[in-house]
């Protein structure tokens, strides 16, 4: 479970530009609004990550994804339906909705419906999706606690939302939504 007032200044900080982080399914994860690129940028900045790689986006519901799910043809709905919530990405065609930091050098986006309380908890209060990446430097191993994260990044985060893991040994799986291709088992 996650702790409230941590939430709130999670909420908060999202809400302000900032960049924050929280547990996830299995690692610990960095976030921010994804319709700001300011504060993407300095998510990307913080791990030292390559724009071009892309972002994932997680939400609470797959309503929170309708405006990125616009024009999807109804064919392509029903793998989304059958593995949402869980540890699934999907690699979905970017509609245009889709900030250029956020899907790098990529055609797709990549989207995922948690099933992890704390993360669902997270994106209600926001009000929506966030970007959601491993916490850490690039080629570095992820955060598994909250600790981890202070000793990774100090004081450079806006936030951290208190709460644990969700027991997963591994990143999510991702596919290509249009080939059913899995790119990360």
């Amino acid at each position: 479970m996650i702790v409230a007032d941590t939430l709130d200044a999670a909420v908060a900080a999202l809400r302000d530009g900032g960049v924050i982080a929280y547990p996830t399914e299995g690692v610990w994860g960095l976030g921010c609004d994804p319709d700001n690129d300011a504060a993407v940028a300095q998510l990307l900045r913080l791990k030292q990550r390559d724009p071009a790689k892309g972002l994932i986006l997680i939400a609470a519901s797959i309503e929170q994804f309708a405006p990125w799910l616009e024009g999807l043809p109804p064919e392509l709905h029903a793998p989304l339906v059958a593995s949402w919530p869980g540890p699934n990405t999907w690699l979905v065609p970017d509609n245009g909705r889709t900030h250029a930091l956020v899907r790098g050098a990529h055609e797709c986006v990549a989207l995922r419906v948690s099933d992890h309380q704390g993360v669902i908890a997270l994106c209600q209060a926001f009000g929506g999706p966030i970007v959601s990446t491993s916490a850490n430097k690039a080629s570095e191993p992820s955060a598994m606690s909250a600790a981890e994260v202070r000793e990774i990044f100090g004081d450079e985060l806006d936030a951290i939302v208190e709460g644990e893991l969700g027991g997963l040994d591994r990143p999510s799986t991702i596919r290509d939504l249009r080939s059913g291709r899995v790119l990360r088992a």
